[in-house]
């Protein structure tokens, strides 16, 4: 009996150590893919569960390496590099300015294999990082180059030659004119991954003649196509009568280049779509236009329409959702609901039962002014939610142009008088219009962060008002323009309007004074904090300073930026992204600053908070300069 018990005491306490054991296991392996897939999680919150760094020692972060990127040739345009590094397992994957893939060594930034999409070429397009997937011992990197989804072995960095045509899927096909040549369709945004299948929005111009943006789905083993949502519904389809009776063979656009989300629990996914082209006229197009600027929820697995909410009907401003659906869970009077929060440009958030698309706060349709251009016929109401409150100005008065010296403040204030400008949703006009926020925000692509323990819904926004001014096109003249916008930052010759057709020439451009100042005094860029479970804000403050332009004792200015934050489970935000160049970290629960750091170039991207060998590392992707067009990856952890 008394061996019996020492049998069962022993069996008892290996049972123990077994426990332990997978329990440290499994520890260790969330810890080693706490940021493995892009915006921190499925959901894209940009929350981590790190907390190794605190306010009381984030002061401490110092440089932990640095991999400088080498894929642009010398005397290249600088690239914008706008990546966020995943994680997984002790690796980093990353992709660069030029469209190169990287795997490096989490702990000490060396590289351990790189892929030339391009073939030694200079590339142009932006591309925010890379999707991991695997199934066993298989496992890939997808990314993207151009027209294509390309399928890596995250192991050697090879193309997996099984994938589609030799290692790549040409993303042009399947979408309306896919037999034609000489048509632009990328990706912006990673895609989000649902059991065995890579769903992705995609990249097209908001011109005349674009492509419509239809989300996809492929098989991640073999690349094939498995499922198709028409953003432009085909007849037929539910929204087919919010369009004239052919716009889907000739309206493009409605298209997520700012990335989705997926809730893997419930098997869906959630988009955030842009506008229809052309952008700020829409007589060819009349109607709501679904499902252009919607969040939509689809079945993962089938691409089936589960529920849709649109922001903005028949838009006439660019107002495209910037940045993924954030799926967040609310706990309030101790019960916890599953929600969508979707950001706006306008200085919106949306707040949506996941499962229905009810809105959880109230959603007014609202008057708004009506269009005088020819043909146009802007909706007559557009949806405001009542809480939160916007988190970016939507009106201006001549008291809040800037007067860095009487003759420009009299140039602004005669400009502001001669054009037609009645408040948000003011349509574009051929007198000229002002636009506020302009078409970067308001919330742009890096997105917010939400902290699940504290219901905190953190958002950057930039002040920055556009001019609108429509002009006639022309049947024989192609108008090339310089577009600069969220989802295209390049130069491109647009396809030139026809006679009976209107473009804004003078879109995508921040409104200035003829000496180069903002039009309008600051702040120019803030950092709000916004408790879900109540809709009211906690704090908001400037973030950025234009130091040049700060008057003596005043706030600091704020700034634009594009990049978002992140928020650890150890109390800290990090964020980048302003013209100052610096990374901060501020408290999460005031918005005090607790470090910075002033970085060799803009780091116009979101960061990435992962473990290695038992270290918390900050790293963030920053932009090439003269001197070095590729840019770098840079890590910061705490001393030894």
């Amino acid at each position: 009996m008394k061996n019996l018990k020492t049998y069962q005491g022993n069996i008892g306490l290996l049972l123990l150590l077994a426990i332990v054991v997978c329990q440290s296991s499994y520890a260790q392996s969330d810890d080693a893919r706490s940021w493995s897939v892009y915006k921190g999680d499925k959901g894209s919150t940009n929350y981590s569960p790190l907390s190794q760094i605190t306010p009381k020692n984030v002061s401490q972060l110092q440089p932990a390496w640095t991999l400088t990127l080498l894929d642009k040739k010398p005397g290249a345009q600088p690239g914008k590099s706008e990546c966020n590094p995943i994680i997984v397992d002790g690796i980093m994957y990353a992709s660069s300015a030029n469209q190169n893939a990287y795997a490096v060594n989490a702990a000490t930034g060396k590289q351990l294999w790189s892929f030339d999409p391009l073939d030694g070429k200079n590339g142009t397009e932006v591309n925010r990082g890379l999707t991991y997937w695997e199934n066993g011992n298989d496992k890939r990197i997808l990314m993207s180059a151009n027209n294509h989804l390309i399928a890596l072995d995250a192991k050697t960095g090879k193309l997996i030659l099984g994938f589609g045509s030799g290692g790549k899927v040409d993303l042009k096909v399947g979408l309306r004119d896919h037999n034609l040549k000489e048509f632009y369709v990328s990706l912006t945004s990673p895609g989000g991954i649902y059991k065995d299948l890579i769903i992705l929005g995609c990249r097209v111009p908001d011109t005349y003649g674009s492509q419509p943006g239809f989300i996809r789905a492929y098989d991640c083993r073999t690349g094939k196509l498995v499922w198709t949502f028409h953003t432009i519904p085909y007849p037929g389809e539910p929204g087919y009568e919010t369009w004239p009776k052919d716009a889907y063979k000739t309206v493009g656009g409605v298209n997520d280049w700012a990335g989705l989300s997926v809730d893997s629990k419930s098997g869906m996914v959630f988009l955030a779509l842009g506008s229809s082209s052309y952008d700020f006229w829409g007589a060819e197009r009349k109607g709501d236009n679904l499902y252009a600027n919607c969040v939509v929820a689809l079945d993962a697995s089938t691409g089936k329409h589960i529920w849709h909410f649109q922001t903005v009907h028949h838009d006439l401003w660019d107002y495209d959702l910037p940045a993924p659906p954030a799926l967040i869970t609310i706990t309030k009077d101790g019960k916890k609901t599953d929600a969508v929060a979707q950001i706006t440009k306008q200085g919106f958030v949306f707040v949506f039962n996941r499962e229905t698309g009810v809105p959880l706060f109230p959603v007014e349709e609202r008057k708004v002014p009506a269009s005088t251009m020819p043909g146009e016929l802007a909706s007559p109401t557009q949806p405001f939610p009542v809480k939160p409150k916007p988190f970016a100005r939507q009106l201006i008065t001549e008291a809040d142009l800037s007067n860095y010296s009487k003759k420009d403040h009299d140039a602004l204030v005669k400009q502001f008088r001669s054009m037609r400008y009645e408040g948000l949703f003011t349509p574009p006009d051929m007198k000229g219009t002002i636009e506020i926020p302009g078409t970067r925000g308001g919330a742009e692509w890096g997105g917010a962060a939400f902290d699940p323990v504290t219901n905190l819904f953190y958002i950057k926004s930039t002040e920055a008002p556009d001019l609108i001014t429509m002009e006639k096109g022309s049947d024989t003249e192609s108008i090339p323009v310089v577009q600069e916008n969220a989802d295209n930052q390049f130069a491109v010759n647009r396809r030139g309007a026809k006679a009976n057709q209107f473009i804004n020439a003078t879109g995508y451009k921040t409104w200035k004074d003829p000496s180069g100042n903002p039009a309008i005094t600051p702040p120019w860029g803030t950092l709000s904090a916004i408790d879900m479970a109540t809709g009211d804000y906690a704090w908001q403050l400037p973030l950025g300073n234009d130091e040049s332009r700060q008057q003596q004792g005043a706030p600091e200015t704020g700034q634009e930026s594009k990049g978002g934050p992140i928020v650890t489970a150890g109390g800290i935000i990090f964020i980048s992204g302003t013209d100052d160049k610096k990374l901060r970290a501020l408290d999460k629960t005031t918005g005090k600053l607790l470090w910075e750091t002033t970085l060799p170039a803009l780091a116009n991207a979101t960061a990435s908070t992962y473990m290695a060998q038992g270290k918390q590392y900050v790293v963030i992707s920053v932009a090439g300069a003269k001197e070095q067009p590729s840019g770098s990856i840079m890590a910061f952890s705490l001393p030894n």
